[in-house]
């Protein structure tokens, strides 16, 4: 399928306040970035009412503190249906050049805001079927039909509130979390040499050695592979990894409940083939993996280091180093003690505490 082309970034005003070696991310023509925009969007994305049933918010799953994840291997939605995939982090996002764990047709936040408010199977924010008691909850808070009406003043009806509004405003406010200023980027962009331990170093180099290849599917400023910026959107394709994570029929097969990108295109070369997540804040979002199914970045290198994950019993038994479709980075390596703590630090060190703690970012219901 064809990918949809995302414009240069439209800003109208907005300035981006950004980290060292961060270009502009794209924005979409029809969607230019304000900061009462974005106002409007961090409110939208903090707030329950949002939901069918009143419960949940987008923060709910995506919680700051966690670098916009929720702490489960799978979501929670609205009716407290468990979704088979863990809540992906934010941070960053508005570079990614897919927006799900395995959909190369989703490339625009817009896009993908549609989908937690309006998804069935599982449920997520329960929006369907109550279109209207969710856009009547909106339309009845006065702040909103202000925010709503100074964000789209310039379109033929800005007092309009619907949702294709909501979608844009909260795409508006995703695009603003952007992490950039870990130890790591203090480092490297920064001229602050002792942001990084000796630890930290030793493992650095580990990550981008070619005998770990860790930095070969982690690339880029997100440590998550391709981006897309303002000046190359169009140019750039989602790449999706399989690593081995399971072998349940001894031919590379995953779980029903989830096989990955195969389960979109139908291709059986597509069979557990997900985006890579980004590394950055990596210390703060356990459990990992598409499905949280390994706990600590310790199991997350020991299954790297064994070239795929072997499952001895159960329904999901089968060696994912023997998996056939695996990706060919996942050769295995030994690592001792010593290193996988030093490739533990290094990631450590892509933590943002400021990320974590902007106060730009967070609920801004809560109590002062």
């Amino acid at each position: 399928m064809p990918q949809p082309v995302i414009p240069q970034p439209v800003t109208e005003g907005w300035q981006w306040n950004l980290p060292a070696g961060f270009p502009p991310p794209p924005v979409p023509t029809d969607n230019p970035m304000s900061a009462v925009k974005v106002e409007l969007g961090r409110r939208l994305f903090h707030d329950p009412r949002l939901s069918g049933n009143g419960t949940l918010s987008c923060a709910s799953c995506h919680r700051p503190e966690w670098a916009f994840t929720d702490g489960r291997a799978g979501a929670i939605g609205s009716t407290d249906e468990v979704h088979p995939r863990s809540a992906m982090s934010l941070a960053n996002v508005a570079y990614n050049a897919t927006l799900t764990w395995a959909d190369e047709t989703v490339v625009t936040l817009e896009q993908q805001a549609h989908i937690p408010l309006l998804n069935e199977d599982p449920v997520e924010m329960g929006v369907t079927g109550s279109e209207e008691p969710v856009l009547t909850r909106i339309r009845n808070d006065p702040d909103y039909r202000r925010l709503f009406r100074e964000s789209f003043s310039k379109t033929a009806d800005p007092a309009v509130v619907d949702l294709d509004r909501i979608t844009r405003a909260l795409a508006a406010f995703q695009r603003t979390l952007i992490s950039g200023r870990s130890p790591y980027d203090d480092y490297l962009f920064y001229d602050n040499p002792e942001s990084l331990t000796d630890k930290a170093r030793r493992g650095m180099r580990l990550f981008f050695s070619p005998r770990l290849r860790c930095s070969e599917c982690h690339e880029g400023l997100t440590f998550s592979g391709p981006v897309r910026t303002g000046e190359d959107a169009s140019q750039v394709e989602p790449v999706f990894h399989n690593t081995g994570l399971y072998n349940v029929d001894g031919r590379g097969g995953y779980p029903k409940r989830d096989r990955g990108l195969l389960d979109r295109t139908g291709n059986p070369a597509d069979m557990g083939r997900f985006r890579a997540p980004t590394l950055r804040n990596i210390a703060v979002t356990a459990p990992y993996m598409h499905d949280g199914s390994i706990p600590t970045l310790a199991a997350v290198l020991d299954h790297y280091a064994a070239g795929g994950r072997r499952i001895d019993e159960g329904p999901n038994a089968g060696d994912g180093s023997r998996n056939p479709l695996k990706a060919a980075q996942l050769t295995g390596f030994t690592l001792s003690e010593a290193e996988r703590d030093d490739v533990i630090a290094f990631l450590g060190s892509l933590t943002d505490e400021r990320f974590l703690n902007d106060p730009r970012f967070l609920d801004p219901f809560a109590e002062p």
